[in-house]
């Protein structure tokens, strides 16, 4: 099931200073129908959506988008200045996440860009970047969503303690290995599907 069709539909109701209860009442279904959507385990069918749009006040295109987008096939990006960090680490975490989009970044303003565009489950964001560091990096990623799971990239540990300050999941040494890679999916605050084997 789509947790991000949940997500996106409990922000709404939210929004909307509605609870559970009230839009239960309006939607003409029960309290626990509207938890079930709330919590990904149902989808609401097609005509039960366009309601929801209706009771919201949104764009009924944007409800059937989050129900169609799939915690299936997560999108992984890896944020480096250097192309020769990219070239190593790609074939690491598409070995590590087979099931996984993976995309590589060397300029911030493209990560930000790409993150208001699709929903991102895992940035790996070296902390020493062009023009800017990892670590703003890594707050605007979370203000566009709070569910993205970060984990730091550096040569360096001097940076560590201000990395954790950060709310990310993770600091990894470099360079990228599978088992490095292994070992930060297990600590991830928000866990997802890889296709992988993470033991």
């Amino acid at each position: 099931m789509s947790q991000f069709f949940a997500e996106t539909l409990k922000k709404m109701r939210i929004e909307k200073g509605l609870s559970q209860q009230a839009l239960a009442n309006v939607m003409l279904v029960t309290r626990p129908t509207v938890a079930r959507w709330e919590t990904g385990i149902r989808l609401p069918d097609a005509v039960m959506i366009s309601r929801l749009a209706e009771v919201l006040n949104v764009n009924v295109q944007v409800l059937l988008s989050a129900a169609a987008e799939s915690d299936k096939y997560p999108n992984v990006i890896l944020v480096d200045d250097r192309k020769l960090i990219l070239t190593g680490g790609l074939p690491v975490l598409e070995e590590v996440m087979p099931n996984a989009t993976i995309t590589g970044f060397t300029n911030a303003d493209e990560v930000v860009s790409y993150a208001k565009e699709n929903r991102i489950a895992l940035a790996f964001l070296d902390i020493e970047l062009r023009n800017t560091n990892g670590l703003d990096l890594c707050r605007k990623l979370l203000q566009i969503n709070s569910r993205t799971n970060v984990v730091f990239l550096t040569a360096y540990t001097d940076y560590s303690l201000d990395a954790w300050k950060t709310g990310a999941s993770g600091f990894m040494l470099k360079p990228i290995t599978a088992a490095g890679v292994r070992e930060q999916l297990e600590k991830l605050r928000y866990p997802f599907w890889t296709g992988g084997n993470n033991a």
